[in-house]
């Protein structure tokens, strides 16, 4: 058997960095889209097929690594990690945005009041 070394495969690791593996992933992703799923999945073999995705396909060890390395999951092969991603990230964005009205309130010198809003339209002054 002279001439067969062992096989290696390339594996995004939880840093993001690329490393030798002999072991093969268990699941692939898509590195421009920032997205993961089952080496099955229907939408990646739809365009692996159509060679679209080849270029920027990589694969991970587990899901673990894929999340740590930024990565989401894919909507169509797992539904149930895309809804929890889809949620967390609603939460976190909707705490950013309290967080900033709140900051934002903090920094302000009188904080406006509508009733004195209210007076002054009625009043007519600015």
């Amino acid at each position: 058997m002279a001439g067969r070394g062992k096989r290696s495969y390339t594996l995004v690791g939880r840093d993001g960095v690329p490393y030798a593996s002999a072991v093969p992933g268990t699941l692939g992703g898509h590195r421009k889209g920032r997205i993961y799923g089952r080496l099955d999945c229907p939408s990646a073999l739809r365009f692996i097929a159509k060679g679209q995705y080849v270029k920027e396909r990589v694969f991970f060890a587990d899901e673990a690594t894929a999340v740590a390395a930024g990565y989401r999951p894919c909507a169509r092969c797992l539904p149930e990690g895309y809804a929890a991603w889809k949620e967390a990230t609603y939460r976190t964005a909707m705490r950013r945005m309290d967080e900033a009205v709140g900051a934002a309130a903090r920094h302000m010198e009188v904080p406006p009041d509508q009733h004195d809003y209210d007076d002054a339209v009625v009043e007519g002054r600015p």
